[in-house]
Formats: structure tokens, sequence, C-alpha cells
């Protein structure tokens, strides 16, 4: 697992980011700072990028609000890392698989993610502008408060994942497995569940269609685009 060493900083409350020793490899006990603390953050952030680039698989990386652009990270592993409150633009990452990590409150904005294997993962709060994940497994994985914004999730797998209180607009889900998928108190607008198995998914404990009025909407993909 990623360490859990607070920054240096008494009140920060943000955990200190990976630092690596001179052979470029993790250090397992972290004694620094969080990114917006650290001096050299950028030194560390361009680090933690080539350590990405060089290798395969990435076990217990902490790189929190650290950003991502223009990267390809096809076909790697990654295993019990936090990416908390990181940006992520233009990243390919096909076909890569993910255990355990956490990207809650990022943004993804011109992503693809295709044939990707994540599972017990958490995304919540975080925002998909034009991300695409199709022919994904997302098993078991929390996206509890994402925003999405046309994006597709075609023929992707959604076992017993939460999706509790997400926005969604103009979203493709067609042919997805949503056996115990869970959508309590999401909003929905354009939406295409197409040859999906919704009656098997948990809509709403009420059992209501929750839609965007327009002003809300605006305001929302306000907040995305800042």
């Amino acid at each position: 697992m990623f360490s859990s060493c607070k920054c240096k900083i008494h009140e920060c409350t943000n955990l200190a980011i990976s630092s690596f020793d001179e052979n470029g490899n993790i250090l397992e006990t972290q004694d620094g700072y969080c990114f917006k603390h650290d001096s050299d953050g950028e030194k560390k952030s361009q680090q933690i990028i080539e350590y990405i680039k060089t290798h395969d698989t990435i076990v217990g990386l902490n790189a929190n609000y650290v950003s991502f652009e223009n990267i390809d990270i096809s076909n790697k592993k990654f295993f019990c890392c936090n990416f908390q409150h990181c940006s992520f633009s233009n990243i390919t990452g096909n076909n890569i698989l993910q255990r355990m990590c956490i990207y809650d409150f990022s943004t993804f904005t011109d992503c693809s993610f295709l044939n990707t294997n994540i599972i017990y993962c958490s995304f919540a709060g975080s925002n998909f502008v034009h991300a695409i994940f199709t022919g994904s497994d997302l098993i078991h994985n929390n996206f509890n408060g994402i925003t999405v914004y046309q994006s597709s999730f075609d023929d992707c797998d959604f076992y017993n994942t939460r999706f509790i209180k997400a926005i969604f607009f103009t979203v493709s889900m067609k042919n997805c497995n949503l056996k115990k998928t869970i959508f309590y108190e999401s909003i929905r607008d354009n939406v295409s569940f197409k040859l999906s198995n919704t009656r098997e998914a948990i809509i709403d404990r009420e059992g209501l269609v929750h839609d965007l009025t327009t002003s809300n909407l605006s305001t929302q993909l306000n907040e995305i685009e800042k």
C-alpha cells in the first residue's frame, strides 16, 4: 500500500508524495512534504511521471495533486497507488490493469482507457470529460459523486459498482453489465443504456429518475471546466 505519512507541515492533512532513491526506486519510508508544500514539487512530479513511463508495474506510488498530460500508459499495471486530486489530460491508458488504487476528486479530460481491467478502485468525486472506457471491466469500484460529460462506457462490466449521486450528461453505456450496479440519487440526462441489463441495476431507493434542468446543467458544466 502507498505510504500514509502526512506532510511535514503541521496543519496540512495531505499525504507526502513519493520520493525515490539514487537508483530511481520508490522509498518504502516517506518522510517529506505533499506536492503543494514541497519546494521540489515539480521535480518530484517529473520523477513520478518518468517512473511510470519506465516501469511496467507500479506499486505503492503516492502521486496526489500531480498533473499528467500527453502520456501513454497502455498495458501497465498499478497496485495500491494514490492519485487523489490529480489531473489527467490526453492520457492513453488502453489495456491497463489496476487494483486498489485511489483517484478521488481527480479530473480526466480527453482520455482513452479502452479494454482496461480496474477492480476495487475509487474515483469518488472525480470529473470525466470526453473520456472513453469502452470494453473495460470496471468491477467493485466506487464512482460515487462523479460527474461525466460526453463520455463512453460501452461494452463495460460494472458488476457491483456504485454511482451514488453521480451526474451523467450525454453518456453512452450501451451493452453493459449492470448487475448490482447502484445508481442511487444519480442525475442522468441523455444517457443510453441500450442492450444493457438495466433491470438488474439498482436505480434509486424511490425508483425515481432525476433529470437536469438546462440551468442546472450549465452551472454544473461551468464548474467542470474551471
